[in-house]
């Protein structure tokens, strides 16, 4: 057999080897994608904007309990005194 065709046939082997791996590989990726999109649907999972919401409603939750137990403070100690 001539060292050209050979070569010729040895790369259209490989090309349609890889070029099937890769539609393999495409389609196992596809396969993963779907499996981990299910999982993910069934996890509790937020948004970072409504993570972000969240946080800042606590964060004034936070500020109103804080002022509020320095008036009691202030109350307390205002009846202490009487």
């Amino acid at each position: 057999m001539d060292p050209e065709n050979l070569a010729k046939q040895v790369l259209e082997q490989l090309s349609k080897s890889f070029s099937d791996a890769q539609a393999m590989g495409d389609e196992v990726q596809g396969h993963l994608r779907t499996a981990m999109m299910s999982t993910f649907s069934k996890l509790d999972l937020v948004t970072r904007e409504e993570f972000d919401a969240q946080r800042a409603v606590l964060m004034r939750s936070r500020e109103k309990i804080e002022s509020l137990e320095k008036q009691l403070v202030e109350l307390e100690q205002a009846l202490a005194k009487q």
